[in-house]
């Protein structure tokens, strides 16, 4: 093994001469003209009578002591005015309805043989009223034909691409990738979906797009595209109100939420964004413009009992929601406070304290798979997407091991699947009693992504109200 490397005795010249201990290496900012020292680190020596002293908003950052009321005035960290769109908890859910406190959430490692056998009991119990498999609806589209087949893109692009195309193919299939649509995606990142969606309508006029994002984006791709036709709006989904939204307001577009891999929590908020706050104050709005018609082709889609979608001919009608389609992520980080299937687990005799485990042995279903890599290393090469885009990521404290002897890999996958699918059930049956056909389909393959679940929703034909044109 190499010798560790000696610590520098002098900084770089023309460097700043602060030592960074913790980085075993001078700091490399080029400090002003005849200082020793960096902006950052000038306070560790009082230099000319001035001291940098930490940021009162922010730590991590200094500011000399006699400029900081001015600084406090623009600085970075400040309190922002909110915006038009925010509406503080109005996607929240229920204000009487709490977590479970800190001393009630016992490990899943410290329960018993019989608590944990009782269970998985009411788990499959409360699954049984659960009678459809989903369906494989693994499509493709157009649109993204030139990029897949594009060679420069690595093994992760591709993966990311092919999930894209998918959505889009079934955005498609659902007669909602078409212009007369204002189309929301949730949990936007760096706006990709949308730029795809924005290419396969083939820079149609009458759309518009709102990015949705709670943090700071580098590399946005929306920026790309037509200025007046991408708005970001930096907002938690939780204090979203769609109906304050200028663009919303002035054009009364149709609404199609969208979004790939919208994690846990973040799911629910952006359902009820969408089918409880939006769309009941639009329909709340006594003396408003008239809508634009839902561009719906003359279909309407419904859905048979195996939960696959079909359409059939009906006259040109309009609703405020559209369509909903969401790649399903990271069921870890549900939260039961914002959970929009409570009377589900209410009615199948759950509560806050089953979900508070259940969604926690969600990542039981990859961990059979990383069983399977950790015996077979040496002849398969491990899943890159399982590093970004799997529930392994913020494991919760079970013990594997405590585990062996209760339950082997396979029972394990197979509660962790059962607990993904009660948790998106609920989801289901919630926009079911709004007045959505919705339905859980496999958009793409498991050697894609681990997390392949799309849920897809369209308004029933009864829900539809008669459009003026």
């Amino acid at each position: 093994m190499a010798a560790e490397a000696a610590a520098p005795v002098s900084p770089q010249p023309g460097r700043c001469a602060y030592f960074v201990a913790r980085k075993r290496r001078f700091c490399k900012m080029v400090p002003a003209r005849g200082k020793r020292f960096c902006g950052e680190h000038g306070g560790r020596e009082e230099e000319n009578g001035r001291k940098r002293i930490p940021c009162p908003l922010d730590p991590k950052h200094t500011v000399y002591e006699d400029q900081l009321q001015k600084h406090l005035k623009k600085c970075n960290s400040r309190e922002k005015p909110k915006p038009v769109y925010y509406s503080q908890d109005i996607n929240a859910g229920l204000k009487d309805t709490t977590e479970l406190p800190e001393e009630q959430q016992v490990p899943i490692s410290a329960l018993s043989k019989e608590e944990l056998e009782d269970l998985i009991r009411k788990l499959r119990r409360a699954s049984n009223c659960i009678n459809y498999v989903l369906k494989d609806q693994i499509l493709s589209h157009q649109a993204l034909q030139e990029a897949l087949n594009d060679p420069q893109n690595g093994d992760v692009a591709f993966k990311h691409l092919k999930q894209q195309a998918s959505i889009l193919g079934n955005m498609e299939r659902l007669h909602l990738l078409e212009p007369g649509n204002c189309f929301v995606e949730f949990g936007a990142g760096r706006g990709k979906l949308s730029h795809w969606v924005d290419i396969a309508l083939q820079d149609s006029k009458d759309v518009h797009f709102l990015l949705v994002e709670r943090a700071t984006t580098r590399f946005k791709v929306d920026g790309k595209h037509r200025k007046n036709c991408f708005e970001r709006l930096q907002v938690d989904i939780q204090h979203l109100c769609l109906n304050k939204v200028p663009v919303l307001v002035k054009e009364k577009l149709p609404v199609i939420g969208i979004g790939k891999h919208v994690c846990g929590a973040a799911t629910d908020l952006a359902l009820r964004c969408l089918v409880e706050t939006y769309a009941k104050l639009c329909k709340g709005e006594k003396e408003s413009p008239a809508p634009k018609r839902f561009k719906s082709n003359e279909t309407s889609i419904t859905s048979n009992n195996s939960g696959e979608l079909h359409s059939k001919p009906i006259a040109d009608s309009w609703s405020p929601v559209a369509g909903v389609v969401i790649a399903l992520c990271c069921h870890h980080r549900c939260d039961w406070k914002h959970y929009v299937g409570q009377d589900f687990f209410t009615k199948v005799g759950l509560g806050a304290m089953e979900f508070n485990y259940f969604k926690r042995m969600t990542s039981w279903a990859t961990c059979g798979m990383r069983e399977t890599e950790r015996k077979s290393y040496a002849t398969h090469t491990k899943n890159e997407e399982q590093s970004n885009e799997t529930e392994e990521d913020d494991q919760d404290e079970y013990n594997v091991d405590s585990l062996q002897g209760l339950l082997t890999t396979e029972d394990r996958k197979q509660i962790g699947q059962l607990c993904k699918l009660l948790i998106d059930h609920g989801r289901i049956e919630y926009l079911q009693q709004r007045g959505y056909e919705a339905v859980l389909q496999h958009y793409t393959d498991l050697s894609v992504s681990l997390e392949n679940v799309l849920l897809t929703a369209v308004p029933c034909q009864s829900s539809l109200t008669p459009s003026t044109a």
